[in-house]
């Protein structure tokens, strides 16, 4: 079978506008980039609202092995396209630090892809380029304050606000500004976050308008006086312009998967430290334009998920009709003990004792109390007997599932699937059970997710982090949501571990709090918020044919 990009490139491609026309749209309503991108304006609200059912796509605990969660998202949206169904498809951004680092590509595969991948995978619409640029603005004027007398009396010391890059960089982890003679600025130490990690980037993707954006900007916090005063981004007095820096990127974008669907592609929070869900504006887009909204979120059931039930949800005052929870057989023989490289044979035991994971994130769905259905994300070198033994157990648990073969077929490998997604949106709507309530305390936020989302015993806090923790809610921040940041590689906060223990603790290291986004982000772990390279990174696979087109983005 072809690359994922030589399958792009090869595409036949309706116009953007042709996908516009099938939503109703008319070209007044786009903002073209191209042929085959567009932003959209906000004319389409001006349109019957259709009210689109949700459908949220999550996963089992990632290995290197590889799930396809964006595959079968994709797959399911040309699925149900294929059964006459009108529906959207709201995917998050990629971020350039991963398609140079470990995962490349982030618009599917195989024959269940987003495109033009490359352009989406790179500089888009300039989206992220925009975040990154309004972020570092407000670093800059940050330190431009304290180079010209420091009239908000902001102590460098206690400076709560990073710079940030859409790079995996880990030198930038901890870095010292302002070095050298006077004229260069105030020496102090800084640090960078990944763009994706960032409060702006938060905000931008939980912003219901621009009148949202601009207040949740105004509130972020920079940064503390000598005395112990809060200073906000108001207190620059630049949120005008990020607001001009913002404005264009905050339409969400607009293009096509293989077999002409509408996908709506905006915002990129990373879920394992970040909220992990593409923005309010592109699912509230898709609902207002389709019946049926085919949505992700990232990582497993533990992270993005929980994440988007939890806050997003909550946020928009939307409920998923059903959620499709994707494994392999491949990724549950990782779990249950085979090594990456032995994947290729037949291991049953395996594949069976991987399963623990899977349960573990069942129960996460049905402590949600979440309609769902899991979706065997075919690979061709999946056993027959395999298949097999884990269907036969899936029917011995009484668990809904389907198989699918969206990489090798598109949206005809998703028919099964589809039919009984669409049989689940018919059911009454589930409650979310939420993991925890808003009045309840920041700890008992943290233990409830804790153990009703990853299946920890217990929390040990650092003091560092307790400290914070009664602080905020001495300043009255008990009331806000979570984000928990934890590692994408482990039901445990530990990435080594493998499968689901049940007798484990969660380490709280650190909490801060984001006043724009409305949240406490809890670091567990040793998660970090700006990811580096591996040995050998992606990039240096890629470059241009004698064609001038790109090759080596998987």
């Amino acid at each position: 079978m072809k690359s994922d990009i030589e399958i792009s490139l090869e595409a036949k491609k309706l116009k953007i506008t042709e996908v516009a026309n099938n939503l109703g749209l008319k070209e007044d309503d786009l903002e073209l980039y191209g042929k085959y991108k567009a932003k959209l304006n906000p004319s389409i609200l001006n349109y019957p609202d259709h009210k689109g059912k949700i459908i949220l796509v999550t996963a089992i605990t990632p290995t290197k092995a590889g799930e396809g969660k964006t595959t079968v998202s994709i797959g399911l949206a040309e699925g149900l396209k294929r059964l006459g169904k009108n529906v959207a498809l709201a995917l998050r951004e990629p971020s350039i630090g991963p398609v140079m680092g470990v995962k490349g590509g982030a618009t599917g595969g195989g024959l269940a892809q987003v495109v033009p991948m490359d352009e989406i995978n790179l500089h888009f619409t300039g989206d992220f380029h925009a975040i990154t640029s309004a972020n570092n603005l407000v670093s800059a004027c940050i330190d431009n304050e304290l180079y010209f007398g420091n009239k908000l009396n902001i102590n460098p010391e206690k400076i709560v606000f990073p710079r940030c890059l859409d790079v995996n960089d880990r030198s930038l982890r901890g870095v010292m500004v302002g070095v050298g003679p006077k004229i260069n600025g105030v020496e102090r130490p800084d640090y960078f976050k990944i763009t994706v990690a960032t409060e702006i980037m938060a905000i931008f993707c939980l912003a219901t308008s621009l009148k949202d954006l601009e207040d949740r900007l105004n509130r972020i916090l920079i940064a503390y006086t000598f005395d112990d005063k809060m200073v906000y981004l108001s207190d620059l007095k630049i949120t005008g312009a990020l607001m001009i820096l913002l404005k264009e990127a905050f339409k969400p974008n607009l293009v096509q998967t293989l077999e002409g669907g509408p996908a709506i592609i905006h915002g990129g929070p990373f879920a394992n430290i970040a909220h992990g869900c593409n923005s309010i504006m592109a699912t509230s887009y898709a609902r207002h334009l389709a019946d049926y909204v085919v949505t992700e979120a990232g990582f497993g059931a533990d992270l993005g998920c929980e994440k988007f039930l939890d806050i997003k949800s909550r946020i928009m005052g939307i409920k998923p009709s059903c959620v499709v929870l994707v494994l392999t057989i491949r990724a549950l023989k990782m779990h249950g003990g085979m090594d990456k490289e032995d994947l290729e044979e037949e291991n049953i035991e395996a594949m069976l004792k991987g399963t623990q994971n899977l349960e573990r994130h069942i129960q996460t769905l049905n402590n949600f109390g979440m309609n769902y259905i899991i979706a065997i994300n075919r690979f061709h070198k999946d056993s027959n007997n395999e298949i097999e033994a884990l269907s036969n157990y899936l029917k011995e648990k009484g668990h809904p599932f389907e198989i699918t073969d969206e990489f090798e077929k598109g949206g005809e490998g998703t028919i099964s699937l589809s039919k009984d997604v669409l049989k689940i949106c018919e059911e009454p709507l589930p409650d979310i059970h939420y993991l925890y309530d808003i009045e309840d305390p920041i700890t008992v936020k943290i233990e409830k997710i804790s153990k009703k989302a990853y299946g920890a015993k217990s929390v040990e806090y650092s003091d560092e982090a307790l400290a914070k923790i009664q602080e905020y809610e001495r300043l009255g921040y008990g009331k806000f949501l979570l984000c928990m940041a934890k590692t994408q590689n482990s039901i445990t906060d530990d990435p080594k571990i493998m499968n689901a223990p049940s007798d484990f603790t969660i380490h709280v290291k650190d909490v801060s709090v984001l006043l724009g986004a409305g949240f406490i982000v809890v670091l567990t772990g040793k998660i970090i918020t700006m990811p580096g390279l591996p040995i050998d990174p992606a990039a240096k696979h890629m470059g241009l044919n004698e064609k001038g087109e790109p090759y080596g983005i998987f």
